[in-house]
């Protein structure tokens, strides 16, 4: 029989030891998330509250923005108040939480991106059978399906690392809590575990990659055969906040849920975790609002019912 002392409690040793470089990041952090949240929630409050966008695309596009809100705040709090206060511990139970819901966001995430692909494939290509096709209750069911994916993919290896022993180390190398860092610290036998989470994180790119490239190309190929370049343009349009989306989200995603996990691969990780978990959800609105017309306009609008609502 082993004799070890069960840990209990972790320590996340962030991204840097250095104070200044922590007090910039620090700031960059908390500016990031700011934005992030009040730019989704803009997103989203412009969508509810404007009769112009109450189309699938925007729906859609109204769901990704709270799971963009979600996954940078299940990452980003807890990391501020660490470099706020000093204290990198963080509890098993808060750990495997936190885990839980950056994995499932993450994962949903994909499949809503496929999703919104092929919404915008059928708006091109089917455009008399749009309404049809993409009603209402349609829209519920893809997302109720982006969802179930996401968790029945992270399901198997997620019920394997519960059962996960820790007793030989309590320092994971990252800023939040990863499976790629928590399973080299494990004095369990973690084989079964990592080969399931590449097959699950790989599985779950190439199905939702393969469906985007099926999308844009029937996409590419219907635009193509219109007859002016002034159809092509405004077709391209409806696209390319969607196409920019994508390109970020699986450019930078490849390196964190694809590439084996390697001592030489920690900063890489670290680096584009910041890029998924920050950078790219305070991004993502102002992608959206400066590529869109209607989005632009909806925002124009609201903005000036507020300021005739102030000045009465």
């Amino acid at each position: 029989m082993r004799n070890h002392t069960i840990i209990t409690t972790f320590i996340l040793l962030g991204l840097t030891d250095d104070p200044l470089l922590q007090a910039a990041i620090f700031i960059f952090l908390f500016l990031a998330y700011v934005l992030s949240v009040a730019g989704n929630l803009t997103i989203i409050s412009l969508i509810c509250v404007d009769s112009h966008l109450k189309t699938a695309m925007y729906f859609f596009l109204q769901n990704f923005s709270f799971l963009e809100i979600s996954f940078t705040t299940a990452c980003v709090p807890r990391y501020l108040y660490s470099l706020s206060t000093g204290d990198r511990k963080i509890t098993y139970n808060s750990c495997a939480t936190q885990i839980f819901f950056t994995d499932l966001l993450g994962v949903t995430e994909f499949f809503l991106l496929a999703t919104m692909s092929y919404d915008r494939c059928v708006a091109i290509c089917k455009p008399l059978h749009y309404v049809t096709l993409m009603s209402n209750r349609v829209c519920r069911r893809l997302i109720l399906c982006c969802w179930a994916a996401g968790f029945w993919v992270i399901l198997p290896p997620l019920s394997l690392g519960l059962h996960l022993e820790f007793c030989d180390s309590d320092i994971i190398d990252h800023f939040v809590c990863d499976a790629s860092p928590l399973l080299k610290i494990s004095c369990s036998d973690t084989w079964l575990i990592e080969q399931m989470v590449l097959v699950s994180a790989v599985l779950t790119f190439i199905m939702t990659l393969v469906c985007v490239v099926l999308s844009y190309g029937c996409i590419i190929s219907t635009i193509m055969r219109f007859p002016s370049s002034q159809q092509k343009k405004k077709a391209f349009s409806t696209c390319s906040s969607h196409m920019v989306v994508v390109s970020i989200t699986y450019g930078s995603c490849i390196f964190v849920y694809v590439k084996p996990s390697a001592k030489e691969s920690v900063a890489i990780n670290k680096g584009v975790t910041v890029l998924t978990t920050s950078i790219a959800p305070m991004l993502n609105p102002f992608i959206y609002t400066l590529r869109n017309k209607q989005v632009r306009q909806a925002l124009s609008d609201s903005i000036k019912r507020v300021e005739f609502f102030l000045k009465k």
